[in-house]
């Protein structure tokens, strides 16, 4: 029996973070993974390749534009095959850099289905064969798949879930995509530059419902000018494959029951955590609806168990969230002075077409938490890089409290959204506040100078609008 001072369970985001940075740290660590490769679901089937073909139709969409920039191209063709392969090529390259990190840092990875077997103990299984491993720590980073809907059963056919949207042998003509969450509105982005009509199905008021109601109200217009066509409070009824697709029966918000036929429909109604057939049922460990409760250190109630990325509950299920809490998790039981993880601080970002970057409460959650709320709003179109980009729709929205002068959160959607956001997460884990932000300065010309007006513009003081 193999002895370790850390088992992981899991080699995604969160897993492969917190094995490299153990074995940093001077912890003997083994990373136990079900796949015959590392990365988990971000990099093979999640954010990695499908920012790959968001980036991809943002190309496209410039082709298109060439001639608003001085070019003159003609007969631009899709070549989707091609774009499948970059795809691929571009996950593979960084599955192979995950396993010569873990080669650099000293950490062991077997493939297998790892499975708590008692304190301290995991049973590893692969192609009939057990073996088992002791650890002074165990840690579950087991990930998420696609929920689906009563009834609907994803064949990756027609009925598809991420997986199969990233695999597609071809375009298809016409989509219809049941969630407008950040995987249904980045679908639809990249599909409609494509040429597929688009139709998204979401049973709350808004689109991205998670984030700032102005930042939905601006993606809804956006998506209109693109022809995306969408319905809100939508209740989907049913979803049947019929000889030329599939049809979608939904009760629209006056009641009504519709029905919207497509080749594909895509199930982007949220993400289940993996914790079955994990043996976390036989710990001391909360499990509630398959999510493991923790403290802010990631510690299960079970001694020397920890959980995270998307099976803690909570937290936001993100990648670069499961990351930070994997490196906490690994402090913790390395001794090291970790802060808690705060979710307040934890970004998102959404790479639709305009882009979305938040941070922080929204402006209601602020009022809702009880704080006077002061708020300052700054349009791209006054930011001179954005023009020359040509792109300047969007805003970016600062919620601050006015007592305190305290920056509770920011919100941006447009031009490299999900790059500047970087400033305003900065800005909240210093506990920065307006005054702090108004006095940083800015490179010009750029577009994370915004972010600039923006903060000027809480107190009435923005230069550029």
């Amino acid at each position: 029996m193999a002895k370790y001072d850390l088992a992981i369970i899991g080699s995604g985001p969160g897993g492969y973070v917190a094995a490299i940075r153990a074995g940093a740290w001077g912890l003997k660590t083994v990373c136990i993974e079900k796949d015959p490769f590392l990365g988990g679901t971000c990099l093979h089937v999640g954010c990695i390749p499908t920012k790959v073909l968001l980036h991809h139709a943002d190309l496209y969409e410039d082709f298109k534009r060439a001639s608003e920039f001085g070019f003159e191209v003609k007969d631009v063709k899709v070549n989707w095959p091609a774009m499948i392969a970059r795809k691929t090529k571009i996950v593979n390259k960084h599955a192979k850099g995950i396993e010569f990190l873990f080669k650099k840092n000293k950490v062991e990875w077997v493939q297998g289905w790892g499975r708590i077997v008692g304190p301290g103990r995991v049973s590893v299984e692969n192609g009939g064969k057990k073996t088992e491993i002791e650890a002074t720590n165990i840690m579950l980073a087991t990930g998420s798949g696609a929920r689906s809907l009563p009834g609907v059963e994803i064949d990756n056919q027609v009925i598809m879930d991420n997986r199969g949207m990233l695999d597609m042998p071809a375009i298809p003509k016409s989509l219809v995509i049941v969630g407008a969450g950040a995987v249904g509105v980045e679908f639809a982005s990249i599909y409609k530059t494509f040429g597929a009509e688009v139709t998204i199905l979401e049973m709350l008021p808004r689109l991205v419902p998670l984030e700032d109601e102005e930042i939905s109200a601006e993606l809804g217009k956006a998506f209109r000018k693109k022809g995306i066509r969408f319905e809100l409070e939508a209740a989907v009824q049913s979803v049947k494959k019929d000889a030329n697709g599939a049809s979608v029966t939904f009760k629209d918000k006056s009641g009504a029951s519709q029905t919207v036929s497509a080749e594909k429909v895509l199930i982007a109604v949220g993400r289940r955590p993996i914790t079955e057939n994990t043996g976390i049922e036989k710990t001391k460990a909360k499990v509630e609806r398959g999510f493991v409760h923790t403290t802010a250190f990631m510690e299960t109630a079970e001694p020397h168990l920890y959980a995270i990325g998307d099976i803690v509950a909570g937290l936001p299920q993100l990648a670069h969230a499961a990351s930070m809490e994997g490196i906490i998790a690994v402090g913790r039981m390395a001794g090291k002075s970790m802060q808690p993880f705060d979710r307040n601080r934890c970004p998102n970002c959404t790479f639709c077409e305009p882009q979305i970057g938040s941070v922080g409460l929204t402006e209601k959650q602020a009022r809702d938490a009880g704080h006077k709320v002061k708020t300052g709003k700054f349009p791209f179109v006054g930011n001179s890089k954005s023009s020359i980009l040509g792109h300047h729709e969007g805003f970016i929205k600062v919620v601050s409290d006015e007592k305190y002068n305290e920056v509770l959160g920011v919100h941006s959607i447009g031009s490299l959204s999900t790059e500047i956001i970087a400033e305003a997460t900065t800005a909240l884990q210093l506990e920065g506040t307006i005054d702090d932000m108004m006095a940083m300065i800015h490179a010009h010309p750029t577009v994370w100078e915004a972010m600039g007006d923006a903060f000027n513009s809480v107190m009435g003081l923005t230069i550029n609008a």
